[in-house]
């Protein structure tokens, strides 16, 4: 059956069709690169119409075809009869709610990153230059039981302010324009903690770059052109050391 036909088959329009491909080729990389494992995470992408595509309850993300794919409203109530929605839809709702310039939300389990909050390292510390002017740093959120409705009110303030953050001994969440925009961010809040932990085993301790290089760095996401949301700009979830 051809994209045609399956778009007429399920009646969907050709941004549900694209998205929900999307959904599934983000959750094959994100799986291939150990970002998640098993059934672990979620992914969604928001529709024109204010409705959201995820991924279902239980399901392995990268084993998805695009009919597998749950349809909610931003209530989370489900508007076909598709899929049940992942029981973690919460994190996605308070992302949109809190974010609506954004269209997708990641949320993994990258090990590195996770790893960090269980070591109770800071990802916030400017250690980094190009983290220092894209996304500033990682904040990590207060722990709160997976599955319950305090787990999404446990991101609200910090996904206001920022596109990346890790949730205490459990994942990360990612926030972008597109799909692709929020795996990036994924892609890059896992490479630095990756490089932290490598430094922090090396040398038993992170040293942050001085607030001077710090100030300097800030101040050339102007000339450069960089505009996104930047937590060491904002102060997003910083910490009493930085």
């Amino acid at each position: 059956m051809n994209r045609g036909e399956l778009n007429d088959r399920h009646g969907w329009s050709d941004e549900e069709a694209r998205l929900r491909r999307s959904i599934c080729e983000i959750g094959k990389l994100c799986y291939s690169k150990n970002f998640i494992v098993g059934a672990d995470g979620n992914i969604s992408a928001r529709m024109n119409d204010g409705t959201i595509l995820i991924t279902p309850a239980g399901a392995m993300k990268g084993f998805l075809s695009p009919e597998h794919l749950a349809h909610v409203d931003m209530q989370g109530q489900p508007v076909d009869d598709g899929p049940r929605a992942s029981s973690e839809t919460g994190i996605h709702l308070v992302s949109y709610q809190e974010r609506p310039e954004m269209r997708a939300v990641l949320h993994c389990h990258p090990p590195h990153a996770v790893a960090m909050t269980v070591a109770g390292i800071d990802m916030q510390l400017p250690v980094i230059p190009e983290i220092i002017v894209t996304i500033g740093g990682i904040p990590t959120t207060p722990f709160a039981t997976p599955g319950t409705p305090e787990l999404p009110e446990s991101i609200r303030d910090v996904i206001r302010c920022s596109d990346t953050l890790v949730m205490q001994n459990h994942g990360s969440v990612t926030i972008g324009a597109n799909l692709l925009d929020a795996f990036k961010k994924l892609d890059m809040l896992e490479h630095t903690a990756r490089i932290l932990w490598l430094a922090h085993t090396a040398k038993g301790g992170l040293e942050p770059l001085p607030e001077d290089a710090v100030r300097k760095l800030l101040e050339t996401r102007s000339m450069l052109g960089v505009s996104t949301t930047n937590t060491l700009e904002n102060r997003c979830g910083l910490r009493n050391q930085v």
